[in-house]
């Protein structure tokens, strides 16, 4: 996992983390933390980063409000949230 990677891994779930699994962010938020002004160049690789994350059941990945799966392909705006915890 490259340096860039792992800076949107830790956004994501800090960011996540900080508002609970009953709110959640645009992976923008993340692009932002680590991107700056290039965040925009960074979204492809949040929502990988993102979809990863989903696949080892850390945070929760919603488009229109319903949970997405990792292994399907995704259209449009996504939300991240914290995974509940048991």
């Amino acid at each position: 996992m490259s340096t860039v990677d792992q800076r949107l891994e830790r956004a994501i779930l800090e960011l996540a983390g900080a508002r609970g699994p009953a709110k959640s962010i645009c992976p923008s938020e993340a692009a932002r933390a680590v991107g700056d002004d290039d965040w925009r160049d960074l979204m492809e690789r949040t929502r990988a980063v993102a979809r990863r994350l989903a696949a080892q059941g850390r945070v929760v990945v919603t488009g229109g409000g319903k949970p997405l799966s990792p292994d399907d392909e995704w259209h449009g705006p996504i939300r991240v949230s914290a995974a509940p915890t048991t």
